[in-house]
């Protein structure tokens, strides 16, 4: 993590697509697993807010690879349906989808709104939306609207915290 960020640092240039990729990979179904990027953005916006880079186009992109990554996982959803419990991790975890689902039929669209801010629930709730084949608008909205916050809310709201504190 440490090392990314020092990357990040040294080369400017590379900090929104390496923002989009981080936010994308946290979102889509599995992969969230694997990537720590609510720690990533806390620290990469607290340096950058520190450091006095631009908050507004790095939010920007993890806003947009948030919600990309929802969407992707979204249709995953659509495509598999049902079957997705036939692929790992899901076979060896029956009841992360189960959990995803009964959080869905109880909180509806605003399962999509509050999954972009709980890292388990962020690994299944897209796809299980999609599964349960949500309505694409209704889906979308939730989708764009939390992913702006989250994207918006971590990453700009803490690096404008530190850029407060380093003067």
């Amino acid at each position: 993590m440490k090392t990314l960020v020092e990357f990040m640092q040294t080369h400017q240039q590379w900090a929104i697509p390496i923002v989009f990729a981080v936010a994308f990979a946290e979102c889509v179904a599995i992969l969230s697993w694997l990537v720590p990027a609510t720690v990533f953005f806390t620290t990469f916006g607290a340096v950058a807010g520190a450091s006095g880079l631009n908050l507004v186009p790095l939010a920007l992109a993890a806003s947009l690879g948030a919600g990309s990554g929802f969407w992707v996982s979204y249709w995953a959803g659509l495509f598999l349906g049902p079957r997705v419990h036939d692929y790992w991790p899901f076979t060896k975890n029956p009841e992360l989808l189960d959990r995803g689902h009964a959080f869905f039929e109880k909180w509806g669209i605003a399962s999509i709104l509050i999954g972009h801010f709980f890292g388990p629930l962020r690994a299944v709730i897209a796809i299980v939306a999609g599964i349960v084949v949500m309505p694409f608008w209704a889906f979308q909205l939730a989708n764009w609207a939390a992913s702006f916050a989250w994207g918006f809310g971590l990453l700009y709201g803490v690096g404008r915290v530190s850029e407060f504190f380093a003067r």
